[in-house]
Parts: structure tokens; sequence; C-alpha cells
């Protein structure tokens, strides 16, 4: 494992990890939920204002904007920087200090860490801005588990006053080891969407079974059934999910269930295996039931498209990447099934949202993301942190006229 004082980290960010280390175990100890977000978002909106940033508060609720005007304004041309603010419904298990304060609410995720990262960058990129070109701006976003704060701050305007031409982002990577970057050209992280299955059937007593059509039976069929179709629908060469991650039914040990209800969730990358994996969700599992005398209906509700990073703005990050943790510990292909509300930020302009490693097995950092054991190497931060910097110093060398979106 790369030793993270050996690394080309300039001193300003060095002196800065104090702070981080502060701000993100802050920010551990009182974890918020999506929408939810008003005392980190206050802590933000002072730490930006602190350090002389313009800021913008109420952005999708709870989302903040801090704003830093280069001395060149280089043509009114901007980019921005992207961080999540959200913790997860999920009771702590680690023994640390700074473990949540939260009954049932935790970051297990990393969005304390990012928070941490974005907020010293910006500060630091404003006692800079006399060597800076352009605008830069810095987005302190909500509810990325959900419901998505992204979508609605780009529609009230986070792109816009300055113009966004570009984004950039980073999550902390625990199947990573800290000193390692992932940057992944096109898909990075999936689609996802949930799906939900209401069987209805008849009910009737246990001991009487031909007298009923159980439910519990005919769901248990579908979830069978429908775990053939990546298998069997998908090509190999492609790469797809189906999960159930709920299955509600009956009342008692003797009462056959009339009604069962399943949640679940498909994850792609490709749009038309997501429309295939609709439609044969759908034909399975109302085939299934009604051949079974039963009925199923079912019901998709989009999650978050895939995150899609772009080739030019890939190999720019995985430069600046390789100056800081060395070419060999750049890793070109890391890609997640899981999802990101960044891909809302991805598709409106050309930009990257890189995986920063952040596990350390030999301090026992390994739990994994979503868990109640996640926790992250803090180290990670100012590697995070000399990238982003990194990113602003070049970015305008690289891109001389603004970026088409590929």
């Amino acid at each position: 494992m790369l030793r993270v004082a050996d690394l080309p980290i300039r001193a300003g960010v060095r002196d800065r990890f104090e702070t981080m280390v502060r701000l993100r175990r802050d920010l551990h100890r009182h974890p918020e939920l999506g929408m939810r977000e008003q005392r980190t978002a206050g802590v933000v909106t002072e730490h930006l204002r602190a350090g002389g940033l313009e800021v913008r508060t109420g952005i999708a609720q709870t989302g903040v904007v801090g704003l830093v005007r280069g001395a060149d304004p280089f043509g009114g041309r901007a980019v921005l920087f992207r961080a999540d603010m959200d913790g997860l419904p999920l009771q702590e298990e680690n023994p640390v200090e700074y473990a949540s304060s939260h009954q049932g609410v935790m970051h297990a995720c990393g969005h304390d860490g990012h928070t941490a990262i974005l907020l010293e960058t910006a500060r630091e990129a404003f006692e800079r801005r006399a060597t800076l070109r352009g605008s830069w701006t810095y987005a302190f976003q909500p509810a990325e588990e959900g419901p998505g704060g992204a979508k609605p701050m780009i529609e009230q305007g986070v792109l816009r006053d300055p113009n966004v031409e570009a984004c950039f982002g980073l999550h902390l990577w625990n199947t990573m080891p800290v000193g390692t970057v992932g940057v992944k050209a096109g898909p990075a992280m999936a689609a996802a969407d949930e799906f939900e299955l209401w069987v209805e059937g008849k009910g009737g007593h246990g001991a009487y079974p031909h007298g009923a059509i159980d439910a519990v039976m005919v769901g248990s069929q579908i979830v069978t059934a429908i775990q053939s179709i990546v298998s069997r629908n998908v090509d190999p060469f492609e790469t797809a999910v189906v999960t159930v991650g709920t299955f509600n039914a009956g009342s008692n040990f003797n009462i056959i269930a009339e009604k069962a209800h399943m949640k679940g969730t498909i994850r792609t990358f490709n749009s038309s295996v997501r429309s295939l994996l609709i439609r044969r969700v759908e034909e399975t599992a109302s085939r299934v039931a009604e051949a079974l005398g039963a009925r199923c209906r079912v019901v998709f509700t989009e999650v978050y498209p895939a995150t899609h990073n772009d080739p030019v703005m890939s190999d720019f990050v995985a430069e600046i990447a390789a100056e800081v943790v060395g070419a060999k510990h750049v890793l070109r292909n890391e890609c997640s099934m899981g999802a990101e509300d960044m891909s809302y930020f991805l598709e409106a302009v050309p930009g990257c949202y890189f995986f920063l490693g952040s596990s350390n097995s030999e301090r026992g950092l390994i739990g994994q993301h979503h868990s109640p054991r996640f926790d992250f190497d803090e180290d990670a931060m100012q590697i995070g942190a000399e990238i982003f910097l990194r990113i602003q110093e070049r970015y305008f060398d690289r891109f001389p006229t603004p970026p088409v979106k590929a």
C-alpha cells in the first residue's frame, strides 16, 4: 500500500488535512437523511462563508453552492465540482469516538468525506483565486441516497449563473485501497430502476390448499423465474442485475395468503438491456401468476440513469491522478452496479466521476458501503483534494475552448 506521506501533495492540502478530518468527523457524528440535511447545510454554509466564497443556500431544499471567481474570467466560463451530503437509515456499529449520535442514521457511504474534501478544496481555491481562470462552482447536494437531489438542483439553476460547461466529482471507494484511483470512460455506475409486484390469489385455510390460490407460492415461483432473465435473455457480453429485495405476505401460520407484495431493482449500463429487463420482468411475473391461477401487477419506477463519463474528461482526470498516485495505481476499468444521481450532472455537461480508494486492511477499514461497519482511511481525503485542485489549475490549459459533449 502506498504511503500517503510520500505522495506529491501540496503543503496547502497537508495543512488543511486536520481541518478536513475534524469536519468529516463532525458530520459523521451528526448524519442527516436526504432533504433533511439542515445542520449539514449550515456547517457547509458557515465554512464556505468563513473562507470568503460567495454562497447560495436552499437549492433543492437543503443544497448549498459556493462560488470562486478566478482573477481571469476567461470569457465567463465555469466548471462545477459536486459532493453529496446525506446519510443512510442505518444503525452504526463502529466503536469509534466519532460514531453517529443519531439513532438509526449513519454516514455509511462516505458522503461526510466527500463534503469535507470539497469544502477544503473550495477554500484553498479561494486563497489561490489570483492564479485561477474562469469560475468554479462547488455544489453540495442533498439526498443522493434518495429521493435524489441532483435533478432538482439542476432544475433550480445550479448549472447557470455562471453557465457550467463541465463537472467533476469523486466517490470514496472501499473496494480499492487508499492510494489508488479508479477512472473509467463511459458507463462507470449503473442505471437503477425499482419494481413492485402485487400478486393476488385466493385466501383460504392452511389445511385446505385445494380451495385457495396461494400468493406465497405464486410469488416464490415468480422470484425464481425472474432470476433466469439475466442468464437466458441478456447477451453474455452485457451486464445486468435483477434483485428482489422484499417479499411480504401472509398473516398467520394456518392461513393461505391471498396477496403478496414484492419490491426489487434492476441495474444496467445499456439502455436497450434496461428496456429488455423491464419487459421481461413484467411478462414473466404476469404469465407465471396466470399459469398458477393468480394475477400479478407490475410497476416500474426509474431511480437514476447510468453514470456516463466523458472519454476526454476521463483521460484528463486519469493523467492528473497518475501525477499524484503514480500511473500503476490508476485503475481504468473500475465500475460499479451501484447507482448515482451524479448521472444527471453528467447528462447535462461533459465530465468525470471517479473512484478514490479509501480502504486500509492494516487498520481494519474494510467495511462495505451501506454496512453498519463502514469507515474509511481519512488519508484518502488528501489525495482527493489534491486531484481536485490540479483539475482546477490545468482545466483551461487542457480545454482552451469549451468541450463538446460526446
